[in-house]
């Protein structure tokens, strides 16, 4: 292997010219960060594991940097391998974006977008907008995968997915936002609290009532943080919700109050639960939710007729 390498370079130093990777190195090298296995990377790339790592070896001699930790029992990028795998993913998407650009009609959204959504809305919105999608471009292929917000932003930012259906992003000028709905937030105590036979409750009343809330990456964490301190309500600290549900079936055996997305609210609660849904008076309980996608993309004006459709889909959702 070290021969082949050693020819290759000089056949390339011989025109002179500074050494580029190939489209096929950077597939490698994005998908064995990925997996962290040499065969498995082969494999999801559709070639042999000996040719993979040829053009792995090959790519760091060139680079003249080690970018794959090959430690026994360890396959892990370097700290550099981990700066030029986030470069190769941003290179890869923009190279799809062009492609989809490209090989598509005007007012089409290319073949290919991976959504991601976050866990308290897509589930809720994505059956309304899926069947005007497909009505609308049945040759759209749709990869989504639900994921914590903060993460959600991250993948984003460097090309896993090609947008987010959630909150603004924490980042703006990493991101382009385009909103869809503005929902409610309510809160939910326990039929038998001493709110429960009111409609709306104001702050004050709120005081040193114990809060519970999703675990750490979600957004509804720092809504209820915010909440606490308005209010002098106390966070929860020993309990971190996983999910809606989950926090909806402690409320409902009295272990705290908590705060419900609308849509969640209107998917999933019924009238014999045993929660009680109230508004806030004096507090802004509501949310944005829109589609993000990474500031700069080819694909923008995909993104923002999909913004669009979802917008129309949830005309009328909240009323």
């Amino acid at each position: 292997m070290s021969k082949l390498i050693a020819n290759m370079v000089s056949i390339d130093n011989s025109y002179g010219m500074p050494y580029r990777p190939t489209v096929r190195q950077l597939e490698y090298l994005v998908m064995l960060g990925e997996t962290g296995h040499f065969g498995e990377a082969a494999k999801r790339c559709h070639v042999s594991q000996p040719t993979l790592s040829v053009q792995i070896a090959l790519l760091e001699d060139r680079l003249g940097c080690a970018l794959i930790d090959r430690s026994p029992g360890k396959v892990a990028p370097t700290p550099a391998g981990a700066e030029i795998i986030a470069s190769a993913r941003t290179v890869l998407h923009t190279l799809d974006g062009m492609v989809a650009m490209a090989s598509t009609s005007q007012g089409a959204l290319g073949g290919l977008i991976r959504l991601g959504a976050v866990p308290t809305f897509g589930p809720y919105f994505l059956p309304r907008l899926l069947p005007r999608l497909r009505e609308a471009h049945p040759d759209l292929k749709l990869h989504i995968r639900e994921e914590r917000p903060l993460l959600l932003e991250e993948q984003v930012a460097d090309g896993t997915i090609d947008c987010g259906l959630g909150q603004p992003p924490t980042d703006a000028d990493a991101c382009e936002f385009a909103a869809v709905c503005e929902e409610r937030i309510f809160l939910g105590v326990p039929r038998g609290h001493r709110l429960a036979q009111r409609d709306s409750v104001d702050l004050a009343s709120l005081a040193h009532e114990p809060l519970l809330t999703l675990g750490r990456g979600h957004r509804l964490l720092d809504t209820v943080r915010d909440l606490a301190r308005a209010s002098g309500a106390h966070l929860v600290e020993d309990y971190e919700g996983t999910s809606l549900d989950a926090l909806r079936q402690m409320v409902s055996i009295d272990m705290g109050l908590s705060l419900f997305p609308e849509l969640y609210v209107r998917s999933e609660f019924r009238s014999d639960q045993n929660v009680h849904l109230l508004l806030i008076e004096d507090w802004p309980g509501a949310r944005v939710i829109g589609f993000f996608w990474r500031r700069g993309s080819v694909r923008a004006d995909h993104y923002r007729r999909l913004a669009a459709l979802g917008r129309a889909a949830a005309e009328g959702l909240f009323d």
